[in-house]
């Protein structure tokens, strides 16, 4: 199988905070990279620091600073599924697992990238997570591509235990870096200060910047 990875996320700076070292290493490598955002996240509560945005312009805002992170980490296929931020919880899992394998059908992935349901803390992250899930066990279990999950939970080591996949992103750190600024009306603030404690090599900050860690899901059909 040729490699290819599909990322599917719901919301605009969920790539960047959470797969952009993954995406900028097999950018890198040459390897296609498609990444299906759920939403627009028209309904986050951030309007930019400074202020600059409001309700009604917020979602073209984070249209185009989606399309700002993509061209940061090279991603050229970008799918945007036009789902209503915050509701995909209330959404029929079978039609939010219908638009996931369609894509899934297209482009074949030989990685495939989301939140891991239940550990998500945002309900519109479990329902992504668990629609992508479903969507991929509509294929017999040898069909299906390698699966990386990301939970976010205090508790996910405790009971998923230590993660799949551990991966060294400090040659494109300033990719990611640049991914999430790019994401400027929900990150500006945090990243004035996360740069400050890097520069200060404070190591919270700074392990943002070195690894990105999985869970590959572990398929009990």
């Amino acid at each position: 199988m040729n490699k290819h990875v599909l990322v599917v996320l719901p919301h605009p700076d969920d790539e960047a905070f959470g797969v952009a070292g993954l995406i900028a290493l097999n950018r890198k490598e040459g390897i296609p990279v498609t990444y299906a955002c759920g939403t627009l996240g028209e309904m986050g509560r951030n309007m930019g620091n400074p202020l600059f945005a409001n309700r009604e312009t917020l979602p073209l805002i984070r249209k185009r600073e989606l399309e700002d992170a993509c061209q940061a980490m090279d991603i050229q296929d970008l799918r945007m599924l036009g789902l209503r931020d915050k509701t995909l919880e209330f959404e029929n899992i079978e039609h939010l697992a219908d638009i996931i394998e369609e894509i899934i059908n297209d482009v074949n992935p030989s990685l495939v990238i989301t939140f891991y349901p239940g550990f998500g803390v945002h309900p519109d992250h479990d329902a992504c997570g668990a629609a992508v899930i479903h969507a991929l066990k509509r294929r017999p279990i040898a069909e299906r591509p390698v699966t990386y999950c990301i939970p976010i939970t205090r508790d996910r080591v405790d009971i998923l235990g230590e993660p799949d996949v551990t991966i060294n992103i400090t040659s494109v750190a300033d990719i990611k870096m640049n991914a999430l600024k790019a994401h400027r009306s929900q990150t500006e603030g945090m990243l004035k200060q996360m740069e400050e404690k890097i520069i200060s090599k404070n190591p919270e900050a700074m392990q943002w910047f070195e690894k990105e860690v999985y869970w590959t899901y572990k398929w009990d059909d």
